[in-house]
């Protein structure tokens, strides 16, 4: 495996859980019953990191 295809798989593979933790945290946080706006913004914030690092390696991927 070439290094192009190891640094995709990797973007790919933290994308990923990126946005598995986004979405772990606002459920967690819908469920307490917590209205504070901070657990929210920072699982928007790892939803679209994970989102935009998904595309990034389908870019890449589709490249080579």
């Amino acid at each position: 495996m070439d290094l192009q295809a190891r640094r995709t798989d990797m973007v790919r593979t933290f994308g990923t859980l990126s946005l598995v933790a986004g979405f772990i945290i606002t459920l967690l946080s819908l469920t307490s019953g917590y209205e504070g706006l901070k657990p929210h913004i920072l699982a928007a914030f790892l939803i679209l990191t994970g989102l935009g690092l998904r595309i990034e390696a389908a870019i890449t991927d589709r490249k080579f």
